[in-house]
């Protein structure tokens, strides 16, 4: 009989739990079962779990985060998408503080399934995220309106770099932005390959979002981003010629829209992928104050 309590996130307890229940992996949703014990460390600590925490964990797999989760927190909510996961999950958590729900992350009910738990005020989400999903996801979470205190995940390395980057870098961009405006941003770790089984084609990193109490700026949300994509997504022109191009020269035309930016101190034909993101709002106010 396999000692789930302590192999869950070895290589033998991995290929013990898959072959004790028949389980294939399932590329089509990106499974790639963490069996590194350390690195399972460093997530739960960076987390800061602690036993007053509700837990979300997204993509359990075979439960080698859940196990640890539920070693060090009140309780885990878990929702697993591949359903023949969900019964093994359950059977193998049945006495411990964990909840299974089948579904996916993207449409399942959050606030009806945290209903319960109205007595926590702290609610920490820790994953394993699938690279394919893994910005849908993030910004579902960050848009919830659920009382979530941090997002700790475990994702591609090169979209962790983006989302932790700094202005002026290369992995600077309007996902940095997007998720910055919500949170502070940390990178934790790096997670080579040989980390997972079966192992991706990429590394990983684990990054951890902790929640502002209010968006980063004060800023009309829509006009600002509407700004930033105009500005990145054309991100080899200067400014006055990305701004051109989304139509932000109206009927001034781009001499007048020059003449503007510079008398408000930006310099048109500087980049926006040096702007933080209180200069993109304080471009976005100057551009909503004077239509052109």
């Amino acid at each position: 009989m396999i000692n789930i309590s302590y192999l869950l996130s070895t290589r033998a307890g991995a290929r013990g739990i898959i072959e004790k229940y028949g389980l294939q992996t399932k590329k089509k949703l990106g499974q790639h079962f963490l069996v590194d014990g350390f690195v399972l460390g460093k997530i739960i600590s960076a987390a800061n779990v602690g036993k007053d925490d509700l837990i979300l964990e997204v993509g359990p797999g075979i439960g080698s985060m859940t196990e640890a989760l539920a070693a060090n927190a009140k309780h885990v909510v878990a929702v697993e998408l591949d359903k023949t996961l969900v019964p093994v999950l359950r059977e193998i958590f049945a006495d411990k503080p964990v909840t299974v729900h089948h579904g996916d992350i993207l449409k399942i009910d959050l606030p009806e399934i945290f209903a319960e738990f109205k007595s926590s005020n702290k609610i920490k989400v820790v994953a394993n995220l699938p690279y394919y999903i893994t910005t849908p996801v993030i910004f579902y979470l960050l848009e919830s309106g659920l009382p979530f205190e941090s997002i700790t995940v475990m994702v591609q390395k090169e979209v962790a770099m983006r989302m932790a980057a700094k202005p002026g870098t290369k992995d600077f961009g309007s996902l940095t932005l997007a998720v910055q405006y919500m949170a502070d941003v940390e990178l934790v770790a790096n997670v080579p390959v040989n980390c997972f089984m079966p192992r991706p084609a990429v590394d990983s990193a684990v990054v951890i979002l902790k929640l502002l109490d209010k968006p980063r700026v004060d800023a009309d949300k829509e006009k600002l981003f509407k700004v930033i994509h105009a500005v990145f997504g054309k991100r080899r022109k200067t400014l006055l010629n990305a701004l051109d191009s989304a139509g932000f020269s109206g009927e001034s035309g781009k001499n007048g829209l020059s003449e503007l930016l510079e008398k408000e101190g930006f310099n048109p034909q500087s980049r926006g992928e040096t702007f933080d993101l209180e200069t993109f709002a304080k471009l976005t106010d100057i551009l909503m104050r004077n239509p052109l």
